[in-house]
């Protein structure tokens, strides 16, 4: 069991599709608190959401920690028997999905600007001067944003983690953590992550993030989604739309510090593979799992990777 550094607030609104809904000060993980509710019996969907995490994980074992009311940090239990063992991915994409809805509404940006960066990131295309590419705000006329200016390109707003315990048996659990950066200005970024992240309050130009609004925004999209899922209906067309790296050359590395450079076509909606190019078969396309590689960059980042700040020495935004 999790180690709380104080006694848990309880939400006490009405969530229809929620089991179990606390709120934390300060927890050591919120997929940990999870992790426990489901094996001690309590049904899916069960949500801890925490204002600080000390033992925040990511993908691959890296660690983030954010500052208190920063970020929303939250993790979803699942029992998804009514899901095959190779569809459990589904999960985490309709968190992202609904997440990404929520964030532009409650942020103000335009539809589709928040994309999702395959496997686990959302992220958002900045201007030179940290705004949101094309997203209306002041800062697109030549203002910078309220804490000063950034550089162009790509920015991770969130990071996703999934996990599972006893996948193909009838007492499969899955838990979702996601952490996305809401009202967290740019002057307090910690330094060494300043041009490789960004905030909701950062790309939609100096807006306050309520993260209880964001919060509520997100269950509202996200309960619709896992009903469709436990009646066998995933969005594909709009996790398809909103993956930033189609069309684009990435960089794939593996654990063995093996890498290769191809141009992504898409991704399976039925697998949840990355769909890439396949060099030694030109016009064949071929699968790639997260399990097989340890980062996906896009190759434009490469440099950034090579000079010292490369995603393997940044962590994740994840609980």
């Amino acid at each position: 069991m999790t180690t709380r550094d104080t006694t848990p607030g309880v939400d006490t609104r009405s969530v229809a599709f929620l089991s179990r809904h606390e709120r934390f000060r300060s927890v050591l993980s919120t997929n940990d608190i999870v992790r426990s509710w489901l094996i001690a019996g309590t049904a899916e969907v069960c949500l801890a959401v925490a204002d600080v995490q000390t033992a925040g994980r990511g993908r691959s074992g890296r660690s983030w920690v954010a500052p208190s009311g920063a970020a929303l940090l939250l993790s979803l239990g699942f029992l998804p028997n009514y899901l095959p063992a190779d569809r459990l991915w589904r999960l985490a994409a309709v968190v992202s999905l609904a997440m990404a809805d929520a964030a532009e509404e409650v942020a103000g940006l335009a539809v589709g600007k928040l994309r999702l960066k395959w496997p686990n990131d959302i992220v958002v295309e900045v201007a030179g001067n940290g705004a949101a590419a094309g997203s209306g705000a002041a800062t697109e006329s030549g203002a910078t944003t309220e804490s000063g200016a950034a550089k162009a390109g790509l920015r991770k707003v969130a990071g996703v983690l999934g996990e599972t315990e006893g996948v193909g048996t009838s007492d499969q659990l899955a838990i979702v953590g996601i952490g996305i950066n809401a009202d967290w200005r740019r002057d307090q970024f910690p330094a060494e992550l300043a041009d490789s992240m960004t905030s909701l309050r950062e790309v939609s130009g100096g807006r306050p993030i309520d993260t209880t609004e964001l919060l509520d925004a997100f269950l509202l999209r996200l309960e619709p989604r896992v009903l469709a899922l436990r009646e066998g209906h995933f969005d594909v067309a709009g996790w398809h739309d909103r993956q930033v790296t189609t069309g684009r050359m990435v960089r794939l590395e593996g654990s063995g510090g093996e890498a290769e450079e191809v141009r992504a076509v898409g991704v399976d909606g039925v697998t949840g593979a990355l769909l890439v190019e396949n060099p030694a078969a030109p016009g064949v396309e071929r699968e790639v799992l997260a399990g097989e590689v340890v980062h996906v960059r896009l190759a434009a980042d490469r440099d950034e990777a090579e000079s010292g700040t490369s995603a393997s020495k940044r962590p994740d935004v994840t609980p």
